[in-house]
């Protein structure tokens, strides 16, 4: 307390999993897109998957710096702090800022678009999402064309996102990345009391246990067979015929139609 700080924890192991987590994935799911590792790029589709629904689920019922009922704030709010970016001042907020908290909220829509047309996603191809077959022809082109574009909206907030947490470094003096990886903000002293109420670790152990049998279940969904939904490929084979999702074991470009 010599600079009349305190180390308060702020961000549960949950919460800073879920934020790691995203960022390997999101990067791994681009490396393996961009070399057509797509039985890869489905793994860490639906781990992804797993993620989100278990953030959502711990938004709710988690911790008190998880939950959007806590950090959602006016956008009035949000304006208002971001005019103060230029001073330099010391950090009073516990969890996320006003502007933060709806940073956070685009992001996690965001992913959500992406993993969710991803599962629906067709190249005509090889690979397919295994929520391909129980689509429309025209949801499933639909939903590629929106994950294709949906990718490049992703890196705009991710880059505005890197840009902040250097602005608040170099104009506010504000650290917002070491606490991500520790959990612990150090605080001025009076606020020592207003440490937030943490989830319960067990529940965050079930919660996400039910996330990944929850994308796991999902993934399956592609091994059933369809038998209204005609085979768009080369030559415009027979209607109505039956497809298979690529099993996750396949290796790429062997896929068992």
């Amino acid at each position: 307390m010599a600079d009349g700080r305190v180390a308060v924890k702020v961000w549960d192991g949950w919460i800073r999993l879920v934020h790691w987590g995203i960022v390997a994935l999101f990067a791994f799911s681009w490396w393996s897109a961009w070399t057509y590792r797509m039985d890869w790029h489905l793994r860490s589709g639906l781990a992804m998957l797993a993620l989100l629904l278990f953030r959502l689920a711990w938004g709710v019922l988690g911790s008190e710096t998880a939950r959007f009922t806590r950090f959602l704030r006016s956008p009035l709010a949000a304006l208002r702090h971001l005019s103060h970016l230029g001073r330099r001042e010391a950090d009073m907020e516990v969890g996320h800022n006003a502007a933060g908290g709806w940073m956070v909220l685009a992001m996690l829509l965001l992913l959500l678009v992406q993993v969710g047309t991803g599962l629906m996603a067709d190249d005509q191809v090889l690979t397919h999402g295994p929520l391909a077959p129980h689509v429309a022809p025209e949801t499933s082109d639909l939903a590629t064309a929106i994950h294709a574009t949906n990718f490049w909206l992703i890196l705009v907030l991710a880059g505005l996102h890197v840009l902040a947490v250097f602005a608040y470094a170099l104009l506010k003096g504000q650290d917002l990345v070491r606490p991500m990886v520790t959990g612990v903000k150090r605080l001025p002293a009076a606020m020592a009391g207003r440490a937030p109420r943490l989830g319960s670790p067990a529940l965050g152990a079930v919660l996400l246990a039910a996330a990944a049998v929850a994308a796991w279940w999902i993934g399956r969904l592609g091994d059933s067979e369809i038998p209204w939904r005609a085979y768009r490929g080369i030559g415009g084979a027979a209607a109505a015929a039956r497809i298979n999702f690529v099993p996750l074991s396949c290796p790429p470009g062997e896929a068992a139609l």
